[in-house]
């Protein structure tokens, strides 16, 4: 095959400019083509939806073996864990996470977690002003992600930090990937200290790891990944899909006065909270075989390939107006769980926490309004805030 030659621009996609407001630099990529090579990096950068979901769908093509990261350091210290397979290892593993993860799996503690979200949102109004990051959207995903797992109470709070590092240490070689990577070394010691002093409640998805690792289903280096992708994934998503659309509220008050009119908008909601600020923003492949993705555009076999959700979920291609926050919109296609094989595994778990975050609000907030500047959490893949300090009436 005769390769074309690619669209090229020199854009930095993760300097702090553009992680704070990456949307402009996403639709001028979109407009270049079916896919850009990112000169500055040496990656290619598909961002069109349907390009995006078509890559998602086809791991031959786009495989995730030689790992997701943008960096060898990343790839080769994380090569055991789940999001850095392919089939057919990737199958058996994943069926240990979707196991305990199934919407039969979670009905049981549907009901805690609406009970904690009320409890959690009556102690919030009574105060009016707080900070939607720390005292409210990472209040359920500490303490019902980690009695899912079984985890002790002690070191919970330190997780936090750590996690955040994961996926900044998957960055491109820059700083900030580099003042990540102690922080996933802290995370990856302890939860080999957890693993190897079995220091986990039996019957929680820790403890299926365990067992799983003493059967000898998975290496103690599998154990150790799937329980930090279960750890990373389900806080991140999380945190930032209730914080953003916190943010998405109060700027939009007259789609909080929709959604408490007409609370069966709640999983609309939700859909279009993580469709307009995902929060994964990118990862990345390695193609197979040469791709041809039209108008000239051909992805050469062995190319690092980075896959924009954040981009794909904004593609006027396929959403109308898509800048526009809107609840009635129901977007039940985005991508913001990404799609395929690696399709997020936790994302029931992550609806279950916003809609019972969401209903509680509805029920008992009438104005959501921020009271200070926001700040942006940068980070190299994901999406949310450090800070978002809130009064609510």
């Amino acid at each position: 095959m005769t390769i074309a030659t690619p669209l090229s621009s020199d854009v930095d996609l993760f300097s702090d400019e553009t992680l704070a407001d990456p949307y402009p630099q996403y639709k001028a990529l979109r407009d270049l083509g079916p896919a850009v090579h990112l000169s500055r990096h040496g990656l290619w950068f598909i961002s069109r939806y349907d390009q995006v979901r078509s890559a998602l769908g086809d791991w031959e093509t786009f495989s995730s073996g030689q790992g997701i990261g943008l960096n060898p350091g990343f790839n080769e210290a994380w090569a055991s864990a789940l999001i850095n397979m392919d089939p057919p290892a990737q199958t058996e593993q994943r069926k240990l996470f979707t196991d305990r993860l199934s919407p039969r799996a979670l009905r049981p503690v549907a009901e805690s977690i609406d009970q904690r979200a009320e409890e959690l949102v009556d102690d919030l109004v009574a105060r009016r002003t707080f900070d939607a990051v720390t005292d409210l959207a990472q209040d359920l995903p500490v303490h019902v992600i980690m009695d899912l797992i079984g985890w002790p109470q002690e070191g919970r709070d330190q997780l936090l930090d750590m996690a955040a590092g994961w996926f900044d240490s998957s960055g491109p070689v820059c700083p900030r990937t580099a003042a990540a990577v102690p922080k996933v070394e802290a995370l990856m010691g302890f939860l080999a200290e957890v693993v190897t002093k079995e220091n986990l409640v039996p019957g929680g998805f820790g403890w299926t790891m365990i067992e799983a690792h003493k059967a000898g289903r998975i290496p103690v280096e599998g154990a150790i990944g799937l329980l930090a992708g279960y750890v990373v994934a389900a806080f991140d998503t999380t945190i930032s899909a209730i914080s953003s659309g916190m943010w998405l509220f109060a700027r939009h008050p007259e789609q909080w006065d929709l959604l408490r009119a007409d609370p069966s908008l709640v999983p609309s909601a939700f859909n279009e909270i993580v469709r307009v600020e995902s929060p994964i923003q990118v990862f990345s492949r390695v193609t197979t075989r040469d791709v041809d993705l039209g108008e000239g555009v051909v992805i050469p076999s062995g190319a690092r390939v980075l896959h924009s959700y954040g981009a794909a979920n904004r593609d006027e291609r396929h959403f109308p107006d898509p800048d526009r926050f809107d609840v009635t919109r129901n977007p039940v296609d985005h991508l913001a769980f990404g799609y395929g094989n690696h399709g997020c595994a936790g994302q029931g778990l992550a609806r279950l926490e916003v809609h019972a975050v969401l209903k509680a609000l509805t029920a008992r907030v009438q104005r959501i309004e921020l009271t200070g500047e926001p700040v942006r959490a940068l980070n190299n893949i994901t999406r949310g805030f450090r800070t978002l300090p809130v009064r609510v009436s």
